[in-house]
């Protein structure tokens, strides 16, 4: 599925390419399935300055093995892959084949079908890696903004098995329950503006850790909600708004307090996402953790995902998975 020139979810149009050739420090990897993420639709509205067009998008897949040149690394591997410049510097996921560079690539062993797979990667690394940035510790309270995103979600899973007390925010009433069901103590409905009283209301001292998946214009709003020594990461920008808006970090971060970042491109970075990755699934196969999939569609329907995530629909992953002519 090809982007020729920014715009709307129907820019992405089927196009027939040839098959990448491996190369010294690539692999050439037969992709099974994909999770969606919302980058991807600010690549294609030609958000990302530093993408030309044309483009295969998908920042993340999983797959097997076709042919690489690393000895190490055999034809018919389950390997899953994110970041790394996938479907921005070079053509990402959204393709039967792809190239991707082999130092990127994490193999896995597991016997959960594609879909679930696909799911993982991406959401659960950047939700670990916030969550290992936050340190929340067994009885501190957990404020997670933007919480019915998949990275949100990832995050409440794994926040359910820390011992902290998490409230979860949503723009949609109708999505609380689900929240609830899935390892929230509380729900917060955000109706735009600040949660200052919404969150005080539950703890009066404020929250211990914020996980900002909102940004831009949310980020002051949650520092305010800080209790004494408290910590904010913010790892997303579901707002579509990359600044803060006239930050001001004196006057902005309460005194003590902690505003800091993790960002998915890390997960290249050293062994820690491979063998986080792999625990991760490995629980998820013996049901100790879910992996919330919110819809699942063909990879020659990913226009239609396109339409559904910016409607605001999803609770959780959409996937796309390959079926190979």
């Amino acid at each position: 599925m090809v982007v020729e020139h920014p715009g709307g979810p129907d820019v992405l149009q089927p196009r027939e390419l040839p098959r990448p050739e491996p190369r010294d420090g690539w692999t050439l990897v037969r992709v099974t399935a994909f999770g969606l993420n919302r980058s991807e639709l600010f690549t294609r509205r030609g958000l990302s300055p530093s993408v030309r067009f044309p483009r295969v998008l998908g920042i993340e897949c999983v797959g097997i093995v076709e042919s690489s040149s690393d000895p190490g690394l055999s034809a018919g591997t389950t390997v899953a892959a994110a970041m790394g410049g996938m479907g921005r510097r070079f053509d990402g996921s959204y393709a039967e084949y792809t190239l991707l560079p082999t130092a990127q690539l994490m193999p896995v062993t597991s016997r959960l079908p594609w879909h679930v797979l696909a799911a993982v990667p991406e959401s659960f690394l950047t939700a670990y890696g916030s969550l290992e940035a936050l340190e929340p510790r067994p009885g501190h309270r957990l404020l997670i903004r933007g919480a019915t995103s998949s990275v949100g979600m990832a995050a409440l899973a794994l926040a359910a098995q820390r011992g902290v007390e998490v409230a979860a925010t949503t723009r949609d009433p109708g999505k609380g329950p689900k929240l609830l069901r899935h390892g929230a103590d509380h729900v917060v409905v955000d109706q735009g503006g600040g949660l200052g009283a919404d969150v005080r209301a539950i703890w009066p001292d404020g929250a211990d850790r914020v996980l900002d998946l909102v940004g831009g214009v949310t980020v002051l709003d949650s520092l305010r909600l800080l209790a004494p020594g408290g910590r904010v990461c913010n790892s997303g920008i579901l707002s579509d708004q990359w600044i803060i808006p006239e930050f001001e970090p004196l006057e902005d971060i309460p005194s003590g307090a902690t505003l800091t970042t993790f960002s998915s491109s890390s997960v290249n970075t050293g062994e820690w996402a491979r063998r986080a990755l792999q625990e991760h699934l490995d629980e998820v196969e013996k049901g100790g953790r879910q992996v919330l999939i919110d819809r699942v569609f063909p990879l020659d329907e990913v226009a239609a995902a396109h339409h559904h995530m910016e409607a605001n629909r999803a609770v959780g992953k959409v996937v796309a998975v390959v079926q190979h002519s």
